[in-house]
């Protein structure tokens, strides 16, 4: 058997792969009946991503202790799982007020296939190696490489070639024991099961591994120290709206009045992290900015270290 035709086999007995059965007759249900089928096995998502908090609290730990070391979060996907993480690498700087370097995504095609199909790009294991080693992986990155099927082969190429320079590597799949998962140091696996849509890895696959990115970056800046309670005390103040969250943010976080808050992040800058300081240990805008630079941005500790 060639190696294509045995890849093919491959894929057809994975989970993901398989036909629905109550989806069989898909083409012929009213809008109401597909919604419904839709919104049942979307309700069993949630139940595949708890089995794998163990695994995913791990990545939530190494990346956190990753990025303390001043590496990278790289994502690495092509098609809907590419997409995925070029969505999530995109949502962290505005949420958390990041350098654009800290979290990253390599798309197989590059930026123009998330706009476009460039599917053909996936098996191009030369252009993910060139891609990856641009970017230099070294012992404090994690390369995150997201895959429903686990055999793409762009994004195996990209975490072997990371792994081997001696990054940490995390797999992203929904089916187990994959190529991928023996790529990389561990792998979360969210096992969903057939599609609605048979093989259609932008539905339950796809909103699996959304959900699960969202945990891992969101932990990840928390460990950080970026997160104040649960409030986002890193976000931007770029418009009126950001400017008015961000008020709302310290009155929460210091238990000042809407007056006292606004003149704080005034004061500070427009620099939300620096205002929580200031008013919360009762210093100046440059003590505040130091207990920040002592305590790597990490909001709590700045405040204790800024108390003493």
């Amino acid at each position: 058997m060639t190696r294509t035709r045995k890849a093919k086999s491959d894929l057809r007995r994975l989970p993901t792969e398989q036909n629905l059965p109550a989806a069989t007759d898909l083409d012929r249900m009213s809008s109401l009946e597909m919604a419904r089928l839709m919104n049942n096995e979307d309700a069993t998502i949630a139940a595949a991503v708890r089995k794998a908090l163990l695994q995913i609290a791990r990545a939530i730990d190494v990346i956190a202790a990753g990025l303390l070391q001043g590496g990278r979060l790289i994502y690495v996907g092509a098609g809907t799982s590419g997409r995925i993480g070029a969505l999530d690498a995109s949502e962290i700087p505005p949420t958390f007020n990041t350098n654009p370097r800290t979290v990253q995504f390599i798309m197989a095609g590059g930026p123009r296939a998330l706009a476009a199909s460039t599917e053909a790009s996936e098996d191009d294991t030369t252009l993910a190696v060139a891609e990856i080693k641009k970017r230099k992986p070294g012992k404090h990155d994690i390369v995150l490489g997201i895959a429903s099927s686990g055999r793409t082969p762009f994004t195996i190429a990209a975490v072997e070639y990371a792994r081997r320079r001696g990054a940490h590597t995390i797999a992203l799949t929904c089916n187990r024991n994959s190529p991928l998962e023996r790529a990389s140091d561990f792998a979360i696996v969210t096992e969903v099961g057939a599609e609605v849509l048979a093989g259609s890895s932008r539905m339950k696959a796809g909103t699996a591994h959304k959900m699960v990115l969202n945990m891992i970056s969101t932990g990840a800046m928390t460990r950080l120290g970026y997160v104040y309670g649960n409030l986002m005390v890193n976000v931007w103040t770029k418009n009126e709206k950001l400017v008015q969250r961000a008020i709302r943010i310290l009155e929460q976080a210091t238990g000042a009045d809407h007056n006292s808050a606004s003149n704080a992040l005034e004061a500070s800058g427009h620099r939300t992290p620096i205002a929580v300081v200031m008013l919360a240990a009762g210093v100046t805008r440059s003590q505040a900015a130091a207990a920040l630079k002592k305590s790597k941005g990490h909001v709590r500790h700045a405040i204790a270290i800024a108390k003493t």
